[in-house]
């Protein structure tokens, strides 16, 4: 095959003086257009009040009979790590103890250190391995910290910035993942994709580089992760080789060993106490696509095969989740993407399942308060338009303990739910916000958002960023659940994979279509909006279809997808498009490849690129590419850049506040 022509590779070395400095003057040219303005600075203001605000609800984990959580706001940038009881969390204004301020820590090491999560050692000891994050690149620095004592631990686990994982074994020994950089036989530890292929176990005391290696997997693979499960008193320490992005073989430490564990190469495998779960991708043992089954995992070491079905699910639902507690397990599922929660017990004759009752019709999510000692959990509900509730549910009793405020004027605003018929006669759905008493003159700014793709569900959130910028004055919202996505299950995003990714932008089109027929806007009144797999949705949308959009907020995005695999973790996500140097993949790759479908004499919408220089998920250099060819191109082109946020786009509510305020601006000042 003959690589296209591609005059703007130099654009893909993410930090040249050359490419840096093409970065600057564009995001000048974006910031000069878009930031000057007293409607622009307003805008930010509400956006970053909302992002800081006091009565946002503090989602919180219980270990060792307190409450952590991390808090972002106006005096801590970077954010602190704090906890507190449960009695004091009930309470409006809980008294919360600092455990790690990262805004202190990052001055003190002179780091832009950006949170990427904690791992307790289960059962509780006070030992935790905190992921911190340069500049908000998924690549992180491990390290090892004692809450008990309130610091990180002197001599303790550490690891430098990679990519990968780390699980506790035992309180001095830990499973690990990372770039250890090449082996005595000179082979990298590191897949195509940039994630770990090597195993080690890991000693307290040892060096990192002489700890042991217990698993490799090979180059070509996605790569493999290190995960306990702990829940009812038992721990579960596996290790998951990922040999594409939906498949790969998972394996169970037993003592100092490891052993196979015979399930269909795309299930997904949990384990709640004494019980193997396994969520389905694909029909197995006359079970179908979308099911959760169990069975003890000793027998099933033993040969057993007699799983039993936690959920089936019919042509309108999906599994979105589940939730162990001490005697149930809650399954939260998807209902005509609208919200439902089971509560499962085992029987000596089966699992008894019932419903539970909910606040509202919307979207619910749940986690326990202690899966070892306790069925308490707390369940947040919410929709478009109606604030989250924050609930601790105690057998029927559901105790609401805090509620977000209005964000925005949701007076006279209502939600829609309705269907747009794609091309091959499939109907998709897609929600509508707005006003009840707008007319349908096709003259109203449409605000449309989608993703599609790697089985991710659009559900109905409540959004103060759409809410403040966009409801507020007047605009309708939409988000469409096209294929790809997996408000449906498994079959609703298989059936956009690969050779069949049109059938996305099609059930777009379709409810670009249907919105425009209903008479709710027109296409030059039409904005869209998506990013990373959405923004590769934008980009296709923005060639195929140019005339049917006034506007195209494309961020974060996959562009060059004769590239793509190229560019860090790309090759993991062949599995989702296809490889490029496959001339049969290739054959139908290149026709949802944005950055080469772009036509001299074409007139495309006016387009907004969003991205990020420490992005080192998605490379920065696809929307770097795509806008310089459509400046050269004549076209009416924004582009600005944020110097941090990795793949989120921003590192703390400032950035993020104003990048949104960047593209509420933009849509405004091209939509009306």
């Amino acid at each position: 095959m003959t690589p296209p022509t591609d005059s703007y590779l130099w654009l893909e070395d993410v930090d040249s003086t050359q490419s840096l400095e093409w970065v600057r003057e564009q995001s000048a040219k974006a910031e000069s257009q878009l930031a000057s303005s007293t409607q622009f600075k307003t805008l930010e203001q509400r956006l970053l009040a909302q992002l800081n605000s006091s009565e946002r609800i503090p989602s919180a984990q219980q270990h060792g009979g307190l409450l952590y959580n991390f808090w972002q706001d106006a005096e801590h940038l970077k954010g602190v790590w704090r906890r507190t009881s449960l009695e004091s969390y009930k309470l409006a204004s809980p008294e919360w103890e600092t455990v790690l301020d990262l805004d202190e820590l990052s001055e003190l090491e002179g780091e832009s250190w950006v949170w990427q999560g904690a791992k307790f050692l289960e059962p509780f000891s006070g030992r935790v391995l905190l992921s911190l994050s340069k500049g908000g690149k998924d690549a992180s620095v491990l390290r090892e910290f004692d809450v008990l004592e309130g610091c990180f631990v002197q001599g303790g686990f550490y690891a430098p910035e990679s990519k990968g994982q780390a699980a506790w074994l035992d309180p001095d020994t830990l499973l690990i993942a990372r770039d250890f950089g090449p082996n005595s036989e000179g082979e990298e530890t590191v897949t195509a994709s940039g994630y770990p292929r090597t195993v080690r176990l890991w000693k307290r005391g040892e060096a990192l580089e002489d700890a042991q290696t217990v698993f490799n997997a090979e180059l070509e693979d996605m790569g493999v992760w290190p995960f306990q499960r702990h829940a009812r008193g038992i721990s579960h320490h596996v290790i998951s080789r990922k040999t594409g992005f939906y498949t790969g073989k998972d394996y169970l430490w037993r003592s100092g060993g490891l052993v196979a564990l015979e399930l269909p190469n795309d299930a997904v495998l949990d384990f709640w106490g004494e019980y193997l779960l396994v969520s389905l991708r694909s029909d197995w043992l006359s079970h179908p696509s979308g099911s959760l089954l169990a069975l003890p995992l000793e027998e099933f070491l033993q040969g057993a095969r007699n799983f039993q079905s936690l959920y089936t699910p019919s042509e309108t639902g999906a599994l979105e989740k589940w939730v162990g507690t001490q005697n149930h397990l809650w399954l939260s599922v998807l209902e005509n993407v609208q919200g439902r929660i089971l509560r499962l017990t085992p029987q000596p004759d089966g699992w008894e399942s019932q419903r539970v009752s909910l606040p509202l019709e919307g979207t619910v999510d749940l986690w326990a308060l202690d899966a070892d000692a306790s069925d308490v959990y707390f369940l947040t509900a919410t929709d478009y338009i109606t604030p989250s509730s924050l609930y601790l549910v105690e057998g029927e009793a559901q105790q609401k303990l805090k509620s977000l405020p209005h964000f925005f004027n949701s007076e006279g605003l209502r939600v829609q739910q309705l269907e747009a018929l794609s091309a091959d006669g499939t109907h998709v759905p897609y929600s509508v916000i707005s006003r009840v008493n707008t007319v349908l003159d096709g003259q109203n700014p449409t605000l449309l958002y989608g993703y599609g793709g790697f089985e991710v569900s659009l559900l109905s959130d409540y959004n103060p960023r759409a809410g403040i910028g966009w409801l507020e004055g007047g605009g309708i919202y939409v988000e469409a659940n096209i294929r790809g996505g997996g408000e449906f299950g498994p079959r609703w995003h298989q059936a956009a994979l690969r050779e069949n990714r049109q059938r996305a932008y099609d059930d777009f089109i379709a409810v670009a279509q249907d919105v425009i027929a209903r008479g709710f806007t027109s296409s030059a009144k039409l904005g869209i909006w998506g990013g990373s797999n959405g923004g590769l949705l934008m980009g296709n949308m923005l060639v195929q279809r140019p005339a049917l959009f006034g506007a195209v907020v494309c961020q974060v995005p996959l562009l060059d997808m004769w590239r793509y695999h190229k560019l860090l973790a790309g090759a993991s996500w062949v599995a989702e498009f296809g490889d490029p140097d496959r001339p049969e993949d290739w054959a139908f790759l290149q026709n949802y490849s944005p950055y080469q479908k772009l036509e001299q004499g074409v007139k495309y919408p006016p387009v907004l690129f969003t991205t990020s220089t420490r992005d080192d998920r998605v490379h920065p250099g696809h929307a770097r590419k795509m806008a310089a060819r459509m400046l050269e191109l004549g076209q009416n082109v924004l582009f600005w850049e944020n110097t941090e946020g990795g793949h989120a786009g921003a590192a703390d509510a400032g950035q993020r506040a104003h990048m949104q305020a960047l593209i509420f601006e933009f849509l405004r000042q091209t939509l009306g």
